[in-house]
């Protein structure tokens, strides 16, 4: 005898309405934000702490007579435009501007003459690649350290070589008309490495049906650098010279290390100036005042660069 399956008889439910439907989605929602902000809380903790608060304090204090230690007084924009008549602070300026003015331009030839030069298969090229790398990832601290007994001008091993060639001892560090131009070679020896590693990836996307086709062309290599290679290389370019730009007017660890702003102020910069006048003289809100000054320097350089990629874009486009 078979048995017949009984029917199931199904309850129907409280009909959901598309309001109740609504108040549980946002109920749903706030829950997945607590629960993401639970997760990031630490991190934004650590961010507030350690750039947002410090910047906007920085800030209220360039507006204050403050050594750190007293109380301190509120002196509007006195920090400011005592900055304007302060002859330290404008040789600071001359300096840290001309230091860049070698430093940016040179590390960014140099940096793509030796990505051209590495970017080939030769045996070893592994190596050399390395070897050009490998005095960027050295402090600004060790070498300042290295140079500073290369330079030295009584026991210096340069001062050894000049006089087995029968040359004049050099003052080196300790010459004011010779400082500033040591310094940019030594921060040319590391910073080069960067600008040769981000060439290098970037002639890697140089598209090699168009290098063949203008050879095939009859172009020579002259002229494939000049109207193929370099401008494909042209965004990484603009991003080498505002990273370089930013390196070379915040630079302090190796003046620090090597000549302390000497001799006779000549190698002083603004972020030195900054130290300085926040931790020698302790006015820390003239310090802070010179601080802002250079962000300020910085975030028009930026926006500058910004604008000048932009209308080139823009005109690539036109022209396309």
């Amino acid at each position: 005898m078979s048995t017949l399956p009984r029917a199931i008889t199904v309850v129907p439910g409280p009909a959901v309405t598309p309001a109740a439907a609504r108040r549980a989605a946002r109920r749903r929602g706030r829950r997945e934000t607590a629960t993401a902000w639970a997760f990031i809380s630490p991190a934004v903790v650590v961010i507030l702490g350690l750039s947002i608060v410090p910047v906007v304090w920085s800030l209220l204090l360039s507006f204050r007579a403050d050594d750190l230690v007293t109380p301190g007084r509120w002196v509007g924009l006195d920090n400011y435009r005592a900055l304007a008549h302060d002859p330290n602070f404008r040789t600071a300026v001359g300096n840290t501007l001309l230091y860049a003015a070698l430093y940016v331009p040179l590390s960014l030839f140099g940096g793509l003459m030796l990505a051209l030069a590495l970017n080939r298969r030769i045996r070893f090229i592994g190596l050399y690649r390395t070897l050009v790398f490998v005095p960027f990832v050295v402090s600004a601290t060790a070498q300042g350290v290295l140079f500073s007994f290369i330079l030295d001008p009584e026991f210096g091993v340069a001062n050894s070589l000049l006089h087995k060639l029968g040359l004049s001892p050099q003052g080196f560090l300790t010459d004011p008309d010779q400082a500033i131009y040591l310094l940019v070679l030594i921060s040319l020896w590391s910073g080069v490495g960067f600008c040769v590693v981000v060439y290098l990836a970037a002639l890697q996307d140089v598209p090699p049906e168009l290098v063949e086709a203008a050879r095939i062309d009859g172009a020579g290599r002259g002229r494939v650098l000049r109207h193929i290679v370099l401008p494909t290389l042209t965004p990484v370019t603009v991003f080498l010279l505002l990273w370089q730009l930013i390196t070379a007017l915040q630079v302090f660890d190796l003046i620090y290390v090597t000549t302390k702003g000497g001799p006779l102020g000549s190698t002083g910069v603004v972020v030195y100036f900054v130290w300085q006048q926040a931790f020698q003289t302790f006015t820390a809100g003239y310090g802070a005042a010179a601080a802002y000054v250079l962000a300020v320097a910085l975030l028009v350089a930026g926006g500058a660069l910004r604008l000048l990629r932009r209308r080139q874009e823009r005109t690539e486009g036109a022209v396309r």
